[in-house]
């Protein structure tokens, strides 16, 4: 794996602190974001008798298909680590894990899936009080400092902005590779777990609802209005939204508000947590330099590293979007530690931006700041090293 290997992710640290004894650490994230090789990682620095199943394997789940505490003191023989990968494949995996944490005593379990649904079903009520969950993402803008320096991060940057963060893309130099193997992943991969657990047969539903929702970054979204362009009721398109959420392939943001007359709370945006994804749905692959959909693309992207860099840095915060029924708005709210902070996001930093005078009126004592492409690096970045 070259490179990749050569990169600490930002989670490591958090999962070496949640593995303590009779605990089970679940971790989760879609598909090819390198929860194989961060397995590795926590091996090494624990560097502990351990014992490494994969769910996927036939052999693994007739292991653990027996319940009882002495087949898995058996299985374990005085191991005090157990990794399951894939580990929604393991039929009833919340029984199994709670039987072996409630009675092997000083036992260590790390859990991981592709599948939030999957795997939080199965793992769920048995495991309450029990788990630590910690998600996994695409690499970070602070995990990417240590493949290139300040020099290059404006370049490699505009690359982001339309290939993604998938870690893999380390590897694939070339535009056309880089957008096949995206390809490859919305169509083998991404989608598998959905449309076989939900047992959805028109597939292309949920690809025309993620492409309507791909030119609509950035925008509210009405369900009703997508469910007539998709000729599906809006219950319907609420469903197939929070199991795509699920899945790891968008996520929402709420209106915010303290019942100003004039303030929209209950609209919602939608944005996909790869920027990559999010152009490949649109057919759009183009640099930046020639695309009329900067503002959109830079949006996506920042929202999606502060995701990261909140998860990482275990910030406790509710992030909404700010609106007003005469258009006055403000791309990103963040509500922490008893203070409001208002962000605007402009790739051009010569783009200048003004406070809305309805914000500044009701919340005077908020925080307000433009991110652009040329400030915006300390605000995603967990070391601060710059």
């Amino acid at each position: 794996m070259g490179k990749l290997n050569l990169i600490k992710r930002d989670v490591l640290s958090l999962i070496i602190k949640a593995l303590v004894p009779n605990k089970v650490v679940v971790l989760l994230g879609p598909r090819r974001v390198g929860k194989t090789v961060l397995i590795q990682q926590v091996l090494e620095e624990l560097d502990e008798p351990h014992l490494l199943l994969n769910g996927e394997n036939m052999d693994a789940r007739k292991k653990l298909e027996y319940r009882s505490v002495q087949n898995y003191k058996n299985l374990l023989a005085g191991k005090k680590l157990l990794i399951i990968d894939e580990a929604q494949k393991i039929p009833e995996v919340g029984l199994v894990l709670k039987l072996m944490v409630d009675e092997i005593a000083g036992l260590k379990i790390l859990a991981t899936g592709s599948s939030a649904f999957d795997l939080n079903i199965y793992t769920g009520e048995p495991l309450t009080g029990r788990k630590k969950t910690i998600q996994l993402f695409g690499l970070s803008e602070s995990e990417w400092t240590q493949t290139e320096d300040s020099i290059s991060r404006s370049a490699n940057l505009k690359q982001r902005l339309v290939f993604g963060s998938y870690p893999e893309l380390l590897h694939i130099p070339d535009p056309k590779d880089k957008a096949d193997y995206l390809s490859e992943l919305v169509n083998a991969y991404l989608l598998k777990d959905i449309l076989e657990f939900e047992k959805i047969q028109n597939s292309d539903k949920i690809f025309d609802l993620l492409r309507l929702l791909a030119f609509q970054v950035g925008s509210e979204v009405s369900y009703n209005e997508l469910g007539r362009q998709l000729g599906l009721s809006k219950n319907t398109v609420e469903k197939y939204l929070d199991l795509l959420s699920k899945v790891f392939i968008i996520h929402s943001l709420s209106g915010f508000s303290r019942n100003l007359r004039k303030e929209i709370a209950k609209g919602r945006k939608w944005y996909f947590y790869d920027n990559g994804l999010r152009n490949i749905l649109i057919g759009n692959m183009n640099a930046i330099e020639v695309r009329n959909d900067i503002g959109a693309l830079w949006e996506n992207y920042l929202i999606s590293e502060r995701i990261k860099y909140q998860h990482y840095s275990r910030m406790l915060v509710y992030n909404h979007f700010w609106r007003t029924y005469d258009q006055q708005e403000i791309d990103w709210i963040e509500e922490r530690g008893g203070k409001l902070h208002a962000f605007e996001f402009k790739w051009n930093p010569n783009r200048k931006a003004k406070l809305p005078k309805a914000w500044e009126k009701a919340y005077p004592d908020s925080e307000f700041e433009i991110i652009d492409s040329e400030n915006y690096f300390p605000w995603l970045d967990l070391s601060k090293e710059e």
